[in-house]
C-alpha cells in the first residue's frame, strides 16, 4: 500500500501548489504591515487573539505545503525531480517565514507583567499555553534580522545536512553473502538480517552492514561534524549553556528531571545484563554478540501478512477503546499508510503529523517479523495522537516530545497484552515476554545510550575542532558497554553503527523522549491496571489535549508527578516483573 496523498495535493506539478504559494506569500506580508511593532505592553488581547488566528491560518498553510514535499521525498528519496521539489518548496517556505518571524519576537519584548495581563484573558484562554511557553524562550531570542539570517541559512546548513545525510544512506548498497550468495540489499534489508535465526546470516549482515557504512564514513563523518557545528554556533549565539538545553526547553522539561531518568536507567542496566545472560542460555550461545542480541526465539519466527498485523492492532485496540480503533481504521481504509519495501524509499518508520486540517501519515517498512507489527501498533500510536489533538490547532496540536511517545508506546503495550492473554504454552509465553523486553530496552536502555553519546560528542565538540571518525567510534563503543556490561561482547563490526541513526543529524537529543515516554507509559499502565475502565477516559482526554498545557500539569489529571524521583524509579517496575517472569518460565521448560 502506497499513501495517497491527494488530501493534500494532486501531484507536485499541481496548479494549487503555486496558487498556495502566491497567497500565503501575500498573507504574509499583509500580517507583516498589521502587525508588526503594533504588539506591545499595552496591546490589547482582542488584538493579540486576532493576530495569532490570522498566524495560525499561515503556518497551516505553509505546513501543508511543506508535508506534502517532505511525505513525497521520504517515500522517493532517489527521485531527482522530487528531491528538486523538495528542495524547491522548502526554500520557498523559509522565505515566506521571514515576514512572520517577528510575531513571537515582539510578544517576548513586552514585559511579564503585561504579558500576564494578555495571556490571563478569557479570549486568549486557548492559546495560555502557547503564550506562556513562548515566553520561555525569551533570554535566547535574537533580534528580528538576526533570526532571519539564521533561518535562511538553515537551507544551507543543518537542513542541507539533513537531505544529504538522508540522501547518502539511502543509497548505499549493502553487499551481504547469504549461504554462499552475494546479494545487494538496502539498509533496512540489511537490518531486517540481524533478526534471522541463522547466526551465520546475522554476523554476515553485521559485516555488510559495516562495510556499506564504511564506505560513506569519511562523508557521514563529516556530516556528523558539521552538526555538531552547527548546534554549538546556535546555543553560543543564542546563550545556551548546555548542548541539551534547547532541547529540553522545547520539551518542556528541566535538565534535572532528564539527569534523574538517565541516572535511573543508568542504575538499572543491570536489568539488561541479567536478561541477555538468559538469552544466551536459551540460544545456548556462550560467546554471546552484539549481533546476537535480536535473534529470534523459537514461534517468534513467525510471519505476519499486513492484515494479519491489521487485525491484532485493531483487535487490541478495540479491547482497550472502541474510539481509538475505529480513529486507527481510518489510516487503513484511506491508505494513510506506506508500508512497502522500496529502492530509494526512507528507512525507519513514522507518523507525520501534517496539519489540523488534513490528517497524519504514517511510513513504515513492513517485512512481516513481529516486531513490524509493534512498529505498526507504535505509529498508530502516534497517528491516533496525532489526529485526536487536531482539533487544537496548528500551534497546539503536537505535544513536546516528551509526552509525543506516550500514545506510540500505550498501544504497543495494548498488542503485547492481548498476545500475552492469547497464549498457553510457557515456551510460547517465554518467547513473546522476551521479545517484548527488547523491544522496551531498545526504547528505555539504547536510547538513553544513544543520549550519553550524543552527550558526549557535543561536549568534545564544544572543546574545539572536529572530531575524527575514530573519536566517534570510541564514544558510541563507551556508551553502549556501559549498557551491556560483560553480557555481551562488542564486535569489531559494531563500533561504526552510530553512522546510520538519523535522529542525531534531524532531531539531536531527541533520544531520551523515548525513554521518557516508555517509562511514563509503565506508570500509566499501572494506572489502568488498577482503575480499568473508568481510566480509559483520563487517557483519551490526554491525547486529545495536544500541548494545551505542560506534560507536567497533563499527566498530573492521570495521577503522576513527573518531579517525583521516586516515579522513575518505580517505573522499571514492569520490566523487573517481566525479566523475573522469563527466568521462571526458563526454568519451568528446562
Amino acid at each position: 500500500m502506497d499513501w495517497n496523498l491527494n488530501d493534500l495535493y494532486k501531484n507536485i506539478n499541481s496548479k494549487k501548489i503555486s496558487n498556495d504559494f502566491t497567497k500565503l506569500e501575500k498573507l504574509s506580508i499583509k500580517f507583516n504591515k498589521s502587525y508588526k511593532n503594533k504588539i506591545k505592553n499595552k496591546s490589547n488581547p482582542k488584538t493579540v487573539h486576532k493576530a495569532i488566528i490570522e498566524l495560525e491560518k499561515i503556518y497551516e498553510g505553509l505546513g501543508k505545503l511543506s508535508s506534502y514535499a517532505s511525505l513525497n521525498f521520504a517515500a522517493n528519496t532517489n527521485n531527482e525531480k522530487i528531491s528538486q521539489f523538495y528542495q524547491s518548496t522548502s526554500e520557498k517556505v523559509s522565505q515566506i517565514r521571514k515576514n512572520l518571524i517577528f510575531f513571537f519576537i515582539d510578544w517576548n519584548n513586552i514585559d511579564s507583567k503585561n504579558a500576564k495581563r494578555i495571556y490571563d484573558t478569557k479570549i486568549l484562554l486557548k492559546y495560555k499555553n502557547l503564550l506562556e511557553s513562548e515566553r520561555k524562550y525569551k533570554p535566547y531570542i535574537l533580534s528580528e534580522s538576526e533570526e532571519k539570517i539564521l533561518d535562511q541559512k538553515a537551507l544551507t546548513s543543518s537542513r542541507a545536512f539533513n537531505r544529504l545525510f538522508d540522501e547518502t544512506l539511502n543509497n548505499i548498497i549493502f553487499d551481504v553473502k547469504i549461504k554462499g550468495k552475494n546479494k545487494k540489499l538496502s539498509e533496512t534489508q540489511t537490518l531486517s538480517l540481524l533478526y534471522d535465526k541463522d547466526r551465520k546470516v546475522r554476523t554476515e549482515a553485521a559485516k555488510g552492514l559495516t562495510k556499506g557504512l564504511n564506505s560513506e564514513k569519511k562523508l557521514i563523518t563529516f556530516i556528523f561534524n558539521q552538526i555538531l557545528s552547527d548546534c554549538k554556533i546556535i546555543n553560543d549565539l543564542r546563550g545556551y549553556k548546555n548542548p541539551m538545553d534547547s532541547r529540553n526547553l522545547s520539551n518542556e522539561i528541566n535538565i534535572k528531571t532528564v539527569n534523574a531518568l538517565i541516572t535511573a536507567c543508568d542504575k538499572n542496566n543491570s536489568l539488561v545484563h541479567r536478561y541477555y545472560k538468559l538469552k544466551s542460555k536459551i540460544l545456548k550461545i556462550k560467546n554471546f554478540m552484539d549481533y546476537d542480541r535480536y535473534a529470534p526465539l523459537g514461534e517468534s519466527q513467525k510471519k505476519y501478512t499486513f492484515k494479519d498485523a491489521k487485525k491484532i492492532v485493531l483487535d487490541s485496540f478495540s479491547t482497550f477503546s472502541p474510539e481509538m480503533s475505529k480513529v486507527a481504521s481510518l489510516f487503513f481504509d484511506k491508505k494513510w499508510i506506506d508500508y512497502n519495501i522500496r529502492d530509494g524509499k526512507r528507512a525507519g518508520a513514522f507518523s507525520h503529523s501534517c496539519v489540523p486540517s488534513v490528517h497524519p501519515y504514517i511510513l513504515m517498512n513492513f517485512t512481516g517479523k513481529i516486531r513490524d507489527v509493534t512498529t505498526l501498533a507504535h505509529e498508530l500510536g502516534h497517528g491516533i495522537h496525532q489526529y485526536l489533538s487536531r482539533k487544537n490547532g496548528y500551534f497546539q496540536q503536537n505535544t513536546p516530545l516528551t509526552t509525543a511517545e506516550t500514545a506510540s508506546v500505550f498501544a504497543e503495550m495494548l498488542v503485547f497484552n492481548k498476545l500475552l492473554s492469547e497464549l498457553d504454552s510457557p515456551k510460547q509465553k517465554l518467547y513473546l515476554i522476551c521479545s517484548k523486553l527488547e523491544d522496551i530496552f531498545a526504547t528505555v536502555f539504547r536510547q538513553i545510550v544513544m543520549t550519553n553519546f550524543e552527550i558526549s560528542i557535543h561536549n568534545r565538540r564544544k572543546l574545539g575542532g572536529e572530531l575524527a571518525s575514530e573519536e566517534f567510534d570510541k564514544f558510541w563503543v563507551n556508551a553502549n558497554k556501559k549498557m551491556f556490561g560483560k553480557s555481551i561482547k562488542i564486535s569489531e563490526y559494531y563500533k561504526n553503527w552510530w553512522m546510520y541513526i538519523p535522529h542525531f543529524i534531524h532531531s539531536p537529543f531527541y533520544c531520551y523522549s523515548y525513554s521518557f515516554g516508555e517509562l511514563l507509559v509503565h506508570g500509566l499502565f499501572a494506572k489502568y491496571n488498577k482503575e480499568g475502565k473508568s481510566f480509559v477516559n483520563k487517557y483519551m482526554n490526554l491525547l486529545s489535549s495536544g500541548s494545551t498545557e505542560i506534560p507536567e500539569k497533563l499527566v498530573k489529571k492521570v495521577g503522576i508527578d513527573l518531579n517525583d524521583s521516586k516515579f522513575w524509579e518505580s517505573s522499571m517496575y514492569l520490566m523487573k516483573e517481566l525479566v523475573i517472569k522469563a527466568e521462571k518460565l526458563y526454568k519451568q521448560i528446562n
